[in-house]
C-alpha cells in the first residue's frame, strides 16, 4: 500500500478528543472525587498494573474521580495508579503546542513505534504529580500515537504532538511502572528526587509509610 494511503487509513482512525472539551471535563469532574496522588515510593507506581478488562459503571466511575482528582492537582494527565489503583487506564487535559485542547481517556494503551523520520527529539521540561515539585529536562518524541480502548471497550488511537505527545508517552510509562525519573541519568534523578524531597506538594498526597 502507498504511504499516503496508509497515511489516510490511519488518520481515520484517531479520535476526535478536541470539541467539546469544557463541557466533557466538567462533567467528569463534578461527578467524581478528588483522591490524594501517590508519591514516588509507592508500590504501584513501579510496576505495570493490570490490564481493564471490565468496561463498566466501575470504570466510569473511576475515570470521573480521575478527572476530578487531576483538575484538583492542576495537572494534564493522571494514570489510575497515581490514584492508587491498578488498571490500565489514563485520562488527560492537555493542550498541544499550537494550544488546542485535548480531553480523553485512554485504558490499555500501547504505544506505537514510530519510524525514525518520522520522530524529531523533543528536550524540553518535565513533571509528574507522583514526584512533586522536581523538574527535569527530557528528551521525548515529538509526536506520539497511543492505541487502546475508551471507556465502553472501543478500539481507539489518540495523536498528538509537542507537549501532547509528551503527555501520551509520560501517561502510558505510568502504566506500565516508569516514571520520568527513570529516564534521567543518575545524576539528574538524584536531583529531581532532592527537589521533591525539599519541597512542598500542593495538593494531597498518600504518604509512603
Amino acid at each position: 500500500m502507498a504511504q499516503q494511503d496508509t497515511d489516510e487509513r490511519i488518520s481515520d482512525e484517531f479520535v476526535v478528543d478536541t470539541e467539546d472539551c469544557e463541557e466533557r471535563e466538567r462533567a467528569h469532574r463534578e461527578r467524581g472525587t478528588a483522591r490524594p496522588i501517590t508519591v514516588f515510593g509507592h508500590p504501584l507506581l513501579h510496576r505495570e498494573v493490570k490490564d481493564v478488562t471490565e468496561f463498566g459503571d466501575e470504570l466510569a466511575a473511576l475515570i470521573d474521580d480521575m478527572f476530578a482528582s487531576q483538575r484538583a492537582a492542576e495537572g494534564v494527565g493522571l494514570a489510575a495508579n497515581q490514584i492508587g489503583v491498578d488498571l490500565k487506564v489514563f485520562v488527560y487535559d492537555c493542550a498541544d503546542d499550537d494550544g488546542v485542547r485535548h480531553v480523553g481517556v485512554v485504558c490499555n494503551p500501547v504505544l506505537d513505534e514510530l519510524p525514525a523520520e518520522e520522530r524529531v527529539l523533543d528536550d524540553n521540561n518535565e513533571g509528574c504529580l507522583s514526584v512533586p515539585t522536581a523538574y527535569a529536562e527530557l528528551a521525548r518524541p515529538d509526536v506520539a500515537v497511543v492505541r487502546g480502548q475508551d471507556a465502553t471497550g472501543k478500539p481507539i488511537a489518540v495523536r498528538g504532538t509537542g507537549y501532547f505527545a509528551r503527555c501520551l508517552q509520560h501517561e502510558t510509562d505510568h502504566l506500565y511502572g516508569r516514571l520520568y525519573i527513570d529516564r534521567l541519568s543518575k545524576r539528574e534523578r538524584k536531583k529531581a528526587l532532592k527537589m521533591m524531597e525539599e519541597g512542598t506538594p500542593r495538593y494531597e498526597t498518600v504518604p509512603n509509610d
